[in-house]
């Protein structure tokens, strides 16, 4: 019974969410890139008063921001102090 309820699930979830599938895709990259700009703000030289707060929070964008810079399309690195390119 429990196979015959994944399925079925799984069967709503394609009929439901299949056709936005890359509208979701499309929103949650705006989204990511959003928070990366908001993140790196006071890096890129725009004021920001939780400054120190997002400092907690760059090495966890590090590995996503090559991926950034490129889709924002900046040929390279605006930091100076992460060379990725």
């Amino acid at each position: 019974m429990s196979s015959w309820w994944s399925r079925f699930r799984a069967g709503l979830d394609e009929f439901y969410a299949g056709p936005y599938r890359r509208t979701f895709a499309r929103a949650r990259r705006e989204e990511d890139d959003l928070f990366l700009l908001v993140v790196l703000a006071d890096a890129l030289g725009v004021p920001d008063p939780a400054a120190y707060h997002n400092a907690d929070l760059l090495p966890a964008v590090y590995p996503e921001f090559h991926a950034w810079h490129r889709r924002i399309g900046l040929e390279r690195s605006p930091l100076e102090h992460i060379g990725c390119c």
